[in-house]
């Protein structure tokens, strides 16, 4: 039951969309704005609806339909923290620099739990999250975690569930011990999606979908930008294509490797059998490098993920690729059967640190890595901010180191996946 909808995959969230997926007018004409955002994404999402809400004339222009990448694709998760854990904002900014941006991250965990409220729009929000270790040096790991989270950061959110407590929170054998994080959640990424659209253009936005952006140019004190049948004048640009950045800017591609990730959710479960492999209504994601996300849906389906290609691909049968590991985390789902199997890019950069920027009057938020429900609001509120006026927090991203990937771009995926295939071996050993 692979279902399409309105030029969207076929995901379980648009396969399951309540109502028709609403479709965006192209831009078919010419007009000016005060800030073009490039991209229908969270972050260009976020960044349009906060500016918006500023007073700020907005408009935004999305190639494809709104969510239609990795944000209308993912997992749902909406955990605390980077791709890169907090080591490389230390090196980079120092402690308080790391808990400045740290800060932030908890004002985003917090927005994403009343924002829905405060515009009226539902996303099928449900708290908690378990991170589980299958290594024993990573259970050490994951104990060294809490401390570390409640002395640096003051985050007081996580306890240690050693393994012998593990069948209250999760039916499967496979996990030495974990830890729950009260302030994460998980929900329905394109109902958050929609939800941001209604909200945006209730606040005066403008929303463009199917209009690709051609190429962008300096004009005036501004810039240009060109789609197909129109053109959009601006004072400032916000680059928020991530994966898809391509060719409308060489450098910003160049600092992101796309790479492919999959996903399947299966046929509704009994509700009790649904209820047993996650009794305390949590999401789950392990440790190893390679990791396996998944949660239960509302209407009682798994929702599991965990593979990756670095070399870009999709695997031709996602459920046969994926059915192995689903049945390694639950050996009492073994034959169930798959409705919905989907892939798509994510925007990897060198050190899984996001990569944000200006140049002018032109920004950018791009290289969530895997990991972008809360990081994208964060980088929202960064980038927004700025332009309203206030850029410390900006400034504290440009100077997170974010290099091209070595090898051009023949080399470049090649490169990274003989590099990854020793942090997977690490992955057994």
């Amino acid at each position: 039951m692979f279902k399409q909808s309105a030029q969207h995959i076929g995901t379980y969230y648009a396969g399951t969309f309540p109502g028709q997926i609403p479709l965006r007018p192209r831009l078919q004409q010419s007009l000016h704005c005060d800030v073009l955002i490039i991209g229908g994404g969270f972050s260009g999402l976020h960044t349009a609806l906060r500016l918006a809400l500023a007073g700020k004339k907005v408009a935004l222009v999305e190639a494809s339909r709104l969510a239609w990448a990795a944000s209308g694709r993912n997992g749902g998760q909406a955990l605390p923290g980077w791709s890169c854990d907090m080591p490389p904002f230390e090196k980079a900014l120092g402690l308080e620099g790391a808990r400045q941006l740290w800060d932030s991250m908890i004002w985003a965990a917090n927005e994403m739990r009343e924002l829905p409220e405060r515009h009226g729009f539902d996303i099928d929000y449900r708290t908690g999250a378990i991170y589980c270790a299958v290594l024993p040096r990573r259970v050490r790991l994951l104990q060294e975690s809490i401390e570390e989270a409640t002395q640096k950061y003051d985050y007081q959110q996580l306890s240690f569930i050693p393994k012998e407590e593990l069948p209250q929170w999760i039916a499967s054998p496979r996990y030495l011990g974990a830890v729950h994080d009260a302030g994460a959640a998980h929900l329905n990424p394109l109902k958050l999606a929609h939800g941001l659209a209604n909200a945006l253009e209730a606040a005066g936005g403008q929303i463009f979908e199917q209009s690709k952006a051609l190429d962008w140019q300096e004009h005036g004190n501004g810039y240009r930008v060109r789609c197909a049948e129109g053109e959009i004048t601006c004072d400032v640009l916000v680059m928020a294509c991530n994966a898809y950045v391509d060719r409308l800017d060489r450098d910003l591609a160049k600092r992101l490797l796309p790479v492919g990730s999959y996903q399947v959710a299966t046929a509704p479960l009994d509700p009790e059998l649904a209820q047993s492999l996650f009794p305390k209504g949590t999401c789950s994601i392990d440790t190893q490098f390679v990791p396996d996300y998944y949660r239960v849906t509302p209407d009682n389906r798994l929702l599991f993920g965990g593979g990756c290609t670095y070399l870009g691909g999709i695997p031709k049968d996602v459920p046969a690729a994926t059915r192995p590991y689903l049945e390694r985390v639950f050996p009492q789902l073994k034959g169930v059967q798959i409705d919905y199997g989907w892939g798509g890019h994510i925007d990897c950069t060198m050190y899984r640190t996001p990569h944000l920027g200006r140049s002018g009057q032109k920004y950018w938020l791009q290289g969530f890595s895997g990991h972008g429900v809360l990081p994208t609001l964060a980088a929202a509120k960064a980038i927004s901010d700025a332009i309203l006026g206030d850029d410390e927090l900006l400034k504290l991203y440009e100077r997170l180191p974010n290099p091209r990937f070595p090898g051009g771009d023949l080399l470049a995926a090649p490169i990274e996946a003989v590099g990854k295939a020793w942090y997977r071996l690490r992955d057994v050993i």
